[in-house]
């Protein structure tokens, strides 16, 4: 058998069994993303999802935590596309070093993230770098998940961050985790706009 007629059979196979899957996959409603791990690169996904979710012409909404305190590319495009942005702006933790005032902003931006959670018109709600602030304990985690659970049937959640809890992953339809196996920072090369940020 030549080489075309063993890709052929192959193939057919691969698609027998993703038609099948397809096939199965019925139920239509919102799902839970989750996007952690040590890699670069979480952001950046969860925004392709938001990106995606706009060039469909549904409407998405983004809960921005730790980052926040300077120029944001996806931000800057995605406000011009109606976007409505909640923004912690603190930057990050180890830099404001007040454990209070962190968590008084958190709770800040949750409370506003509550509201896009409640409102069906948004299809797609991206809760950038929540994982930290279910971690550090800023924000209470019972709550925060029930918030998710109780979100409208269609909506979905992209959630962001390194050492995503057990309890997201819980109620998660999917968990992706991405691995850190080299960084240019880590060689000394600053972060770049446009790419990094």
């Amino acid at each position: 058998m030549d080489k075309q007629a063993k890709h052929k059979i192959k193939s057919q196979k691969l698609k027998e069994k993703v038609d099948s899957h397809v096939a199965q996959a019925q139920t239509e409603r919102g799902v839970v993303l989750i996007i952690t791990g040590n890699g670069k690169g979480k952001s950046t996904a969860g925004f392709g999802t938001v990106a995606r979710c706009v060039g469909h012409g549904y409407q998405a909404a983004v809960v921005q935590f730790i980052k926040g305190t300077w120029d944001c590319g996806e931000r800057t495009l995605l406000e011009q596309h109606d976007v409505p942005f909640a923004v912690m702006g603190t930057g990050f933790t180890w830099e404001t070093q007040d454990r209070e005032s962190d968590i008084a902003a958190a709770e800040k931006v949750w409370r506003e993230a509550k509201l896009f959670l409640a409102d069906p018109q948004y299809h797609l709600v991206l809760l950038d770098e929540l994982t930290y602030m279910l971690g550090y304990d800023y924000l209470n985690k019972e709550e925060v998940i029930e918030v998710i659970n109780n979100r409208p049937k269609n909506q979905s959640v992209v959630i962001t961050g390194r050492g995503a809890i057990k309890a997201l992953k819980d109620i998660a339809d999917t968990v992706s985790e991405i691995k850190d196996i080299k960084h240019a920072f880590k060689a000394g090369i600053k972060a770049r706009k446009g790419v990094d940020w």
